[in-house]
């Protein structure tokens, strides 16, 4: 376990990096598949899950985030496996928190966008499993990523404030601006400590 938690680090003005990207590398190897991309690999291949773990904090990260990213009912039901929404969650988390208990690293839960949240939309269902299960699988804070809407960040902050049972939470926007035909991606972070 991990000596400092997420909040005693920002407070002693600690830097704490997160490395991120399971998606991108799992399909640059071969084991998902662009469109979807869906973390099955955590089911599939929960060996190579966790050694991506150890290879992320080999290269400096404080943090293991919980392979979860996309594991959220919408995109489960896309490629029929959403009858293993919660197995592939809870093993993920499992993972996650094995290296980081063997690494004395943090461990995140985490969360993304829905892809089909609308302003007058609500989706925190989706959100509030992956935040329940993030609990339960004992993560020391949580990430919610990547949005580009800011209100479905909110109802991501929201949602883990009031699921999360006191847990940090860190929320990431990457807002698209439109300009004639072409978009324009600015990432930055927010964190929001609760």
């Amino acid at each position: 376990m991990p000596t400092k938690g997420l909040l005693e680090r920002m407070k002693d003005g600690e830097s704490v990096v997160v490395a991120e990207g399971y998606i991108f590398e799992f399909e640059r190897r071969g084991y998902l598949k662009a469109g979807s991309f869906v973390p099955e690999v955590v089911l599939d291949h929960p060996k190579l899950v966790k050694s991506l773990h150890e290879e992320f904090v080999h290269a400096g990260s404080d943090v293991v985030l919980a392979f979860t990213y996309y594991g959220h009912r919408e995109k489960l039901r896309l490629i029929g496996r959403e009858n293993e929404l919660e197995r592939i969650n809870m093993e993920a988390l499992r993972i996650a928190r094995e290296v980081a208990d063997q690494t004395g690293t943090l461990m995140a839960g985490n969360l993304c966008n829905s892809t089909i949240f609308k302003e007058d939309s609500d989706t925190d269902e989706i959100q509030q499993e992956q935040v329940e299960w993030a609990v339960k699988g004992h993560a020391d804070f949580i990430v919610g990523e990547t949005f580009s809407s800011f209100g479905e960040a909110m109802l991501c902050l929201e949602t883990i404030k009031q699921y999360g049972n006191g847990l940090p939470a860190v929320i990431t926007l990457q807002p698209v601006k439109t300009i004639g035909l072409a978009k324009i991606r600015c990432a930055f972070h927010i964190g929001s400590m609760l």
